[in-house]
């Protein structure tokens, strides 16, 4: 039986190679190749015919969603698997409606995650319940757009790093921007939303149910 080429990206090692001895006690799956950041990702898509890709949503500089619709403009076959700290209210219909076939948590254990792989490799579609009751609120015609769903998919993870307390320097380095352009990523949040400082938008991020629990 031919193994399918995963391309893994991750910029921790030590989740990547958690994954890799996942994949290596299997008999259909392997990983084929690694990316630790956005444009090792590129390079490897552009380079190589993949069977798939489980991405994680935060890459240093150019975010997951960027990613995904990078790569579904230049390789639309490629089924990708989003795989994530964040949990599903963060990205997950964001993440579907880029392109991704499915997404999961890094909570989730090796069996489900060994399901995912395999399903969104043979052109299927894996969701949690709880994506599927986002993704089905999602479409219903809303009344009232609430005000964090205005913000574009770079100022909604700024977003959720600020509401994790983080400062705009450090927000810049993880992203590889400067603190100028996230500080105007912040006026614009604040701004779009109707908040006037970082207070209110943690307490908004914490009734909405949209404060991030874990770390990256």
């Amino acid at each position: 039986m031919q193994k399918i080429q995963v391309l893994l990206a991750d910029d921790h090692a030590i989740i990547r190679d958690g994954l890799k001895q996942i994949l290596s006690d299997t008999d259909d799956l392997v990983v084929g190749g690694e990316a630790a950041n956005g444009v090792e990702v590129m390079q490897l898509v552009r380079d190589k015919d993949w069977g798939m890709l489980v991405l994680d949503i935060s890459m240093p500089g150019r975010s997951g969603l960027d990613l995904v619709r990078m790569i579904k403009d230049e390789k639309p076959a490629l089924p990708i698997l989003i795989l994530s700290m964040h949990h599903e209210e963060q990205y997950a219909v964001r993440a579907i409606h880029a392109g991704a076939s499915g997404y999961l948590t890094k909570e989730s254990d090796s069996e489900v995650l060994l399901a995912a792989i395999r399903r969104v490799a043979a052109g299927g579609v894996y969701i949690s319940e709880k994506v599927a009751e986002l993704m089905v609120r999602d479409i219903r015609p809303v009344v009232e757009t609430l005000p964090h769903d205005l913000l574009s998919d770079r100022e909604y993870q700024v977003f959720n790093m600020l509401v994790r307390g983080m400062g705009l320097t450090e927000i810049g380095q993880e992203l590889s921007l400067s603190v100028k352009t996230i500080s105007t990523h912040k006026t614009h949040i604040l701004h779009k939303m109707g908040i006037a400082n970082s207070g209110e938008l943690i307490r908004y991020a914490i009734t909405h149910g949209l404060a991030e629990q874990s770390e990256i």
